[in-house]
């Protein structure tokens, strides 16, 4: 299947693009205006089609366009992605806001153009050994889950457009990594009422300190920190049961995989992509074994989608309850 790929930073080249290659889809087009990135784009994919043009891009033929481009232009991209009649991933967020979420989701139910989100973190270790430690009753029942990802920057980097540009412009923590957060306290625990939220500018314009309290409906809390300047940071999950913790501290292997250009072959990586994961009980600690995680599953899911086997890997539901939530923080913040 041919597949163009708008945009080629980070996102672009480092996630999909070798996804995509694993997963057996042709990169036929990229989208990009930078001539390094257009460079990086013939070395990776020498028979791929580089262009600054976005109906350009569209005119290649494609069966599905990866929109990969900076969040202020995913809702222009994936409507006119959807209105050429090609099929649409749209990198997370889909949209700056749920209105732009929703007119995208809008233009796709009318034309019969299918649009899917991608919120790859529900394919981590980390998170689909949460579901095994839940599904298997390993510490009880289960009441409480922190999650984070948080780092030590405490100087802006002027090059990188997340940490500069407002929110508005589709900046900041809150469209970034706590989207991945949401999504996959959504995906792991259930529908979820916002009832806290503290969303912070402390070293510019973006949203660089975000803390959200999740109450599920399934009576599980969700704790959901993302932060660029935490000189401590936490474990990637605590998991609280009635009969113990699931700790996980480090990120899953796969984004250093990729970035180190790897992928996964047939869709299934051959190394390992487990998470160190320990069920712990006061003192006690022991080394469980984490299930892998694989992005794979992703584009694998999205490939029989296009072939009408099954449905897209993330629904319209689900894109609309994460956006929902973001709007609803900025809403409450307490900041």
């Amino acid at each position: 299947m041919r597949v163009g790929i708008a945009g080629y930073g980070l996102s672009g080249r480092s996630f999909h693009a070798p996804l995509l290659k694993g997963c057996g889809f042709e990169v036929a087009a990229v989208l990009t205006g930078n001539p390094t990135r257009a460079r990086q784009a013939k070395e990776d994919f020498p028979l791929t089609k580089v262009t600054t043009d976005f109906s350009d891009l569209l005119a290649q033929q494609l069966d599905l366009v990866v929109i990969a481009s900076a969040n202020a232009v995913h809702a222009d991209h994936a409507l006119a992605a959807i209105k050429a009649g090609i099929p649409v991933v749209v990198e997370k967020p889909m949209g700056r806001t749920l209105a732009e979420t929703e007119t995208i989701l809008a233009a796709s139910e009318k034309s019969g153009v299918p649009v899917t989100a991608f919120y790859n973190r529900i394919w981590d270790s980390d998170m689909l050994t949460v579901k095994k430690v839940i599904a298997q009753g390993l510490i009880g029942k289960v009441f409480r889950c922190d999650s984070r990802f948080e780092r030590f920057r405490p100087q802006l980097n002027a090059a990188a457009w997340r940490e500069t540009l407002t929110p508005a412009e589709g900046g900041g923590l809150l469209l970034d990594l706590q989207t991945h957060l949401i999504s996959t306290a959504l995906d792991s625990f259930g529908s979820a009422d916002l009832t806290y939220a503290s969303v912070r500018k402390i070293r510019g314009d973006s949203e660089d300190d975000v803390v959200l309290h999740l109450r599920h409906h399934s009576g599980v809390d969700s704790y959901c920190s993302v932060s660029a300047i935490s000189g401590s940071v936490g474990p990637r999950i605590r998991l609280l049961g009635t009969e113990g913790a699931l700790i996980i501290e480090e990120l899953d292997p796969q984004e250093a995989l990729l970035r180190a250009g790897n992928y996964p072959e047939g869709g299934i990586w051959n190394v390992s992509t487990s998470s160190k994961a320990y069920i712990q009980r006061g003192d006690s600690r022991e080394e469980i074994e984490a299930v892998p995680g694989n992005y794979g599953y992703f584009y694998l899911a999205v490939a029989d989608a296009l072939e009408g086997k099954n449905d897209w890997p993330v629904s319209p539901d689900q894109i609309r309850a994460v956006a929902t939530i973001i709007d609803k923080a900025r809403e409450i913040s307490v900041r």
